[in-house]
């Protein structure tokens, strides 16, 4: 039998504004149903569901969600709009004005990672960037 796993966010009484911002940023994406305590929402075929909790948990980075982006345009649009009221980390990392923890990456990475004669020289290139630049990391 099988069985549907998505994950419940905790979101201090914004769970349908979180919805909605999602659902702008993500193409292929809607509010699936709503009720004052729980949203549901999907984002490119991913569900999720956002809770409307108090204050007492905070999201944090043991937990953040992959976006694995074709070509650098669509690296720079999820950061751009995942970034805006939130704050830019390390390696491709970022919170957005939820605290939700995302990692925006070239999908090439993993090939890039796997080259023997580049992995380290990529390693390097991508130790130094906040949002991945993936000129750079084929220049190396």
């Amino acid at each position: 039998m099988n069985k549907r796993i998505y994950p419940c966010l905790w979101f201090d009484n914004k769970a349908k504004e979180a919805a909605n911002f999602y659902c702008s940023v993500f193409k292929n994406s809607k509010i699936i149903s709503e009720n004052p305590m729980v949203v549901k929402f999907e984002l490119n075929d991913t569900e999720f569901m956002g809770l409307n909790g108090g204050p007492n948990f905070k999201f944090n980075e043991a937990v953040s969600f992959v976006i694995e982006c074709d070509d650098q345009e669509e690296i720079d649009h999820y950061w751009y709009k995942l970034t805006e009221g939130g704050e830019e980390s390390m390696c491709g990392w970022l919170k957005d004005k939820y605290g939700v923890s995302w990692q925006v990456v070239p999908k090439i990475l993993g090939k890039l990672m796997s080259d023997p004669e580049k992995s380290q020289k990529v390693v390097q290139a991508f130790l130094k960037m906040k949002k991945f630049d993936i000129a750079t990391l084929l220049n190396v």
